[in-house]
């Protein structure tokens, strides 16, 4: 019996931040966590991030022209989740920088203060969801902690720009190129 093409679509997105070998136990898995995020919707709310959301929708696409199937799934018309917006722009992030889109997501991850949260976490779903609150409505500080990309000397209030940008204030303030 295949598995449904749902939890085959979950799988390859896991594959894209998890080894999926040598995480049997609960605290090297991030199941919870990564199920938490694909199915958390991103909202965007400045101008701009709707492109986020649209590289997101896109990774849909290259999962239905990599796995060849016949028809499209009925979830392709369902909003864009977070991971789907983490993996496109890890892959944008990548390709100006010389780090893998791998370790972008886990810089994500890491800056959102989601990265501890395996499946041996007690509570890993209620701490995912307030954190993700807080990110997708962009309640987090002025700052930019508490979202993707936290700075310590930022010019602008950072819920008021929009990712790329963020992004590129990261970079600078940290000397990534």
């Amino acid at each position: 019996m295949t598995e449904p093409i749902e939890e085959t679509y979950f799988n390859w997105l896991y594959s894209k931040l998890v080894q999926i070998e040598g995480t049997n136990t609960p605290s090297n898995n991030y199941y919870t966590l990564i199920r938490d995020l694909h199915s958390t919707e991103f909202v965007w709310l400045l101008s701009g991030d709707d492109n986020r959301m649209e590289d997101g929708l896109d990774v849909r696409k290259e999962f239905v022209l990599q796995t060849k199937l016949k028809q499209d799934p009925p979830w392709m018309d369902i909003p864009c989740s977070v991971l789907e917006m983490f993996i496109a722009f890890s892959r944008r992030a990548s390709f100006e920088t010389e780090l893998s889109s791998r370790e972008w997501l886990w810089i994500f991850l890491q800056n959102l203060g989601l990265s501890d949260l395996t499946d041996a976490t007690l509570g890993v779903t209620e701490l995912t969801n307030e954190i993700l609150n807080d990110f997708v409505w962009r309640t987090y500080d002025s700052d930019g902690y508490g979202g993707m990309f936290p700075l310590t000397k930022p010019e602008n209030d950072q819920r008021k720009v929009e990712i790329y940008y963020q992004f590129c204030e990261w970079l600078i303030e940290n000397d990534i190129f």
